[in-house]
């Protein structure tokens, strides 16, 4: 396992969290799904189902340019009709008559792209590379936007939240991760561009998410790791209650007194029977040095008057293994992503002039844990960029010493972990609308889980297509990007594994495929910003696979090796334009002998092949490319598209020529 220091992009890496809550009370369903609404694109040369909720037994009846479908409500209420679209363009009206009786307006026809994943299919247009240029361009009438609305669920639900808006620099923009998603954005642009009809896109994705949250129960029901975390599934849908999603809120219902309604983060909280600690450090002095333990701290501030105009951020350093923060008994940030530095932005209203209080929650799980920062670490700072410090004397008591054998949780993320709650709350919800496709950019979340995942990307396309009923619509998925430093000595590697699961079901799954952005990413930053060149090539994926379109769209792809005195001889597909070696250098490549051990190889370019070689390795048994979190990857084609990162590692070796 690799060692993870790492920086967070804000509230948009994946252990960021969004403020936990109680789930808003049940909604009445609705006459038409919202799904279906002004501004939106049915799938053209498909047939689209339209449905919604009514009384049992009544008909109701879609019309669209002369077109008419009649359904009649089943025993639950639930209508749909079936009706197929008039020619591509628009705009058109879509009359829908029953017990009630509703327009739609702006309607267009064209192509509809789910686009499904994590935090880098999250990110906002406006939090990418020259984002703010991009966000005033984003005038694009006949590119429609849908985003569905975070909703775990314990069971299936029925009615998604969202709405359909014309794509704008103002709607462009709308949305808390930095507005639409950018990779979709970039995808559906360029399709536009060739193919010129109207694009939907769906943007249903959640950071930090890993991929069992958007499957179904009956795929993971095979998969004996994910049993105990379905029989805990089954035990909470049965209790009731809030669907956080995750187990760790569900633990501080059960254990942690401090969290009853918030009451220890209460400004007025009567704390004078809380011992004084020193921060960092605190638990010693409640009994807890060496055992897992939940502990609250709290300490007061006085700030100037007036406050300083601008946004105030409230550093703690790095925490071991959560931490939950309140400002005046109100929640600005948690994590449980240990080794990143705690850096949370306080929304306008939270601080006031004169006093304030901070309350903390820490979980130290470690000997060692707790606050592992150094004291300068601790402060907050104003709008001005004026510090308060934080490090000394705070007030604090014991909340739950979880020594064993109490019970721990099955995991400390406080955002959507749990296998299936995306999958009921998020993708069933939308289903069978009519669509094309989908895109995927997902797999940071797995990426210690690598060969579980050559399982879990199969099964979810697959849950996907049967959830849709619309046969094996075309997948297309993003290989990871280069993130973390690059080590010098060649070896094993986590997210090279989860790139070759991503990679195999690219190959394995019919109609999928794979866009390589090995070239795009940030060393530093989970949240690479050229989100530019990953769109646009998932595009030259979807107009080759799904339009037919004469594009280049894959850069290099090992097909088979042979050894060759002394060497090994790659050779490839797609290689469109001849191999090309960025900066004179086919770099990345090593091999190894019958004993395994890696070692840098040279590599020379001969036509359509790479002769990789080592002096410290007469034998050569098997090479890689670029296997590593952040590979100096220089191998590319003549069309500008980067080679697919592989290994052969066949033992005991290759058949000598």
């Amino acid at each position: 396992m690799q060692h993870k220091s790492l920086r967070l992009l804000g509230f948009l890496a994946l252990a960021a969290a969004v403020a936990p809550g109680m789930p808003a009370a049940p909604r009445p369903l609705p006459f038409v799904s919202p799904l279906f609404g002004d501004n939106m694109v049915l799938e053209r040369n498909k047939t689209n189902r339209i449905w919604g909720w009514t009384q049992p037994g009544q008909t109701v009846s879609v019309e669209i340019a002369g077109r008419r479908a009649v359904a009649v409500a089943g025993g639950d209420g639930r209508w749909e009709a079936r009706i197929e679209p008039p020619p591509a363009g628009g705009p058109y009206t879509v009359a829908i008559t029953g017990t009630e009786s509703v327009e739609l307006h702006e309607v267009l026809v064209g192509d509809v792209w789910l686009c499904g994943g994590q935090s880098n299919m999250n990110l906002g247009l406006g939090l990418v590379r020259n984002g703010a240029d991009e966000i005033k361009a984003a005038d694009h009438p006949e590119l429609r936007l849908f985003m569905v609305e975070k909703h775990p669920s314990y069971s299936r639900t029925a009615v998604p939240q969202g709405s359909w808006k014309i794509c704008s620099p103002k709607t462009a923009a709308e949305g808390g991760a930095g507005g639409f998603s950018a990779v979709a954005y970039f995808f559906a642009r360029r399709l536009q561009e060739t193919l010129h009809v109207p694009i939907g896109l769906i943007q249903d994705s959640v950071g930090g998410t890993p991929a069992e949250t958007w499957m179904s129960a009956e795929s993971l029901a095979g998969m004996k790791e994910f049993s105990g975390q379905l029989k805990e599934m089954d035990r909470l849908r049965a209790l009731g209650g809030p669907e956080y999603g995750n187990y760790i809120m569900h633990w501080y219902d059960q254990y942690d007194a401090g969290s009853k309604g918030d009451a220890w983060a209460a400004p007025d909280l009567d704390d004078s029977g809380w011992k004084s600690v020193p921060v960092p450090g605190g638990f010693r002095e409640l009994g807890v040095p060496d055992t897992p333990s939940v502990c609250w701290f709290r300490r007061e501030v006085t700030l100037p008057d007036p406050l300083p105009a601008g946004k105030s951020t409230l550093f703690l350093g790095v925490i071991e293994k959560m931490d939950t923060a309140y400002i005046n008994g109100t929640w600005v940030g948690a994590s449980s992503w240990v080794e990143n530095p705690r850096a949370y932005s306080i929304n306008a209203g939270v601080l006031r002039a004169g006093r304030n209080v901070l309350t903390l929650r820490v979980f130290k799980v470690k000997p060692d844990g707790g606050f592992l920062a150094k004291r300068g670490d601790l402060r907050l700072e104003l709008g001005d960029k004026s510090v308060i410090p934080l490090a000394g004397e705070w007030k604090a008591a014991l909340s739950v010493d979880a020594r064993p054998p109490h019970p721990m949780p099955l995991g400390f993320e406080n955002y959507p972990t749990m296998p299936t709650v995306l999958y009921q709350g998020m993708i069933e919800p939308i289903a069978p609308l009519a669509i094309t496709g989908a895109i995927w950019y997902q797999g940071e979340a797995n990426a210690e889980r690598a060969h579980q995942y050559r399982v879990l990307l199969p099964s979810l396309i697959g849950d996907w297509r049967r959830v849709f009923g619309q046969g094996d619509f075309p997948f297309y998925i993003v290989s990871l990007p280069a993130f973390m430093h690059r080590r010098d000595v060649p070896g094993d590697d986590a997210w090279a594994e989860l790139r070759e699961a991503q990679a195999m079901t690219a190959r394995s799954v019919a109609h999928s495929g794979i866009a390589v952005t090995i070239d795009t990413g940030d060393p530093d930053n989970i949240h690479p910003k050229d989100k530019k060149a990953v769109g646009e090539r998932l595009a030259l994926c979807a107009l080759a696979g799904t339009y037919g379109e004469k594009v280049v769209f894959a850069g290099p792809t090992f097909t088979s090796a042979e050894a060759s005195k002394g060497a090994i001889r790659l050779h490839f597909s797609g290689t469109d334009g001849g191999l090309v070696a960025r900066g004179g250098i086919a770099g990345e490549f090593s091999v190894a002998g019958a004993d395994r051990k890696w070692v840098w190889a040279d590599a020379r370019i001969e036509g359509d092949a790479v002769i990789v070689s080592s002096s410290a390795v007469p034998d050569p048994k098997a090479a890689r490319y670029a296997w590593q979190s952040n590979p100096s990857a220089t191998l590319f084609n003549g069309a500008g598209l980067p080679a697919l990162p592989f290994r052969t590692d066949v033992w005991p070796g290759i058949t000598e020529k």
